[in-house]
């Protein structure tokens, strides 16, 4: 196969927002395909008990692995099936509670074509996703969704661009319909996302980063000033919390409230706590979500909160336990 070995006289930023325009312009005449096709596939895919299976030979395959997995994270069971590879052994991975979504732009790929009569056979709901509503595949599917598009944004005609797009977007489309019929949250979603930094964000709580017991820097309301100050320097926090003997908060002491204090020139020694901290402090529960508790760090602009429970001090999470954690 040979190239040019110099590129032609070509404006590559034209070129580029020239296939911008195409697929846009392909992608509006799509919308006319979401109708009560989409609906009827929708409603089959929300009422099967079993996984969506998802074939696509080529192209289609690489877009067909994208919908399987934009289905699975967004509460739709779904995996992908190489059609080749399920004419060899594979198609026993498709159970009669299963539906299965087949994508062939012509819709005439051979290798899904050679699998329908068995998928009939096992009474597996089908939906076909193709570029011809009178394709084989189109004709062979309970459900077809049409995916043509007038034409490639690539100059041949040839590579496989627009059609791709959309097809893709016709994936989304059934997902995010499916997700909002399914009620499915953020929360549901990090249960699917449990390494990444959005189920971090979403999953911890206070109560899984808070420091407690020891770690915790608290002295009682009858401390001196200057118990106070070895508290925070032993702790490390930068701050101490004040409680009664109960263990309810009474207020915080920080850092900065002791360069306010120096300035006052009052004695280290004798100075009750109780005299110069911040009454009450901000709280949040143990149960409360990490992220929502950075939150109002953010709001607040203060580093450290203090965990409470029933009125009593349990705990203090500090930005450091945040940024550790990867919440921020």
């Amino acid at each position: 196969m040979r190239f040019q070995a110099e590129a032609k006289n070509v404006n590559f930023i034209e070129a580029g927002k020239k296939v911008l325009r195409i697929e846009r312009e392909c992608l509006k005449q799509l919308e006319r395909f979401i109708n009560q096709d989409f609906t009827t596939a929708c409603e089959m895919i929300f009422r099967c008990t079993g996984k969506v299976v998802v074939m696509g030979m080529g192209k289609s395959g690489h877009i067909g692995r994208k919908i399987a997995a934009t289905l699975a994270s967004t509460g739709t069971p779904a995996f992908f099936v190489h059609p080749g590879e399920a004419s060899h052994g594979d198609l026993g991975m498709i159970g009669r509670n299963d539906i299965v979504i087949a994508i062939s732009n012509s819709g005439e790929s051979q290798e899904i074509l050679t699998l329908i009569p068995v998928i009939k056979r096992l009474a597996i709901p089908l939906i076909c996703m193709t570029g011809r509503a009178e394709s084989s595949m189109a004709r062979a599917a309970q459900v077809h969704l049409c995916i043509q598009v007038p034409f490639e944004a690539c100059p041949l005609g040839l590579a496989p661009t627009s059609s791709t797009t959309a097809t893709l977007v016709m994936g989304d489309a059934l997902a995010v319909a499916l997700l909002e019929a399914r009620g499915f949250t953020q929360e549901d979603f990090a249960l699917s996302h449990p390494g990444g930094a959005l189920g971090r964000k979403l999953l911890l709580h206070v109560s899984d980063i808070m420091h407690a017991g020891e770690e915790v820097p608290c002295v009682l309301e009858s401390a001196s000033l200057r118990d106070a100050l070895f508290e925070i320097t032993r702790k490390k926090m930068g701050m101490t919390v004040i409680a009664n003997a109960s263990g309810e908060i009474s207020g915080i002491f920080t850092d900065g409230d002791l360069r306010r204090v120096i300035d006052m020139n009052i004695d280290l020694q004798t100075t009750p706590i109780a005299q110069v901290m911040t009454p009450g402090g901000i709280r949040v529960a143990p149960q409360q979500l990490a992220v929502d508790a950075l939150n109002l760090m953010q709001q607040k602009n203060i580093t450290s909160l203090l965990v409470e429970e029933q009125g009593k001090l349990i705990g203090v999470v500090h930005l450091h336990d945040m940024l550790r954690a990867g919440v921020v």
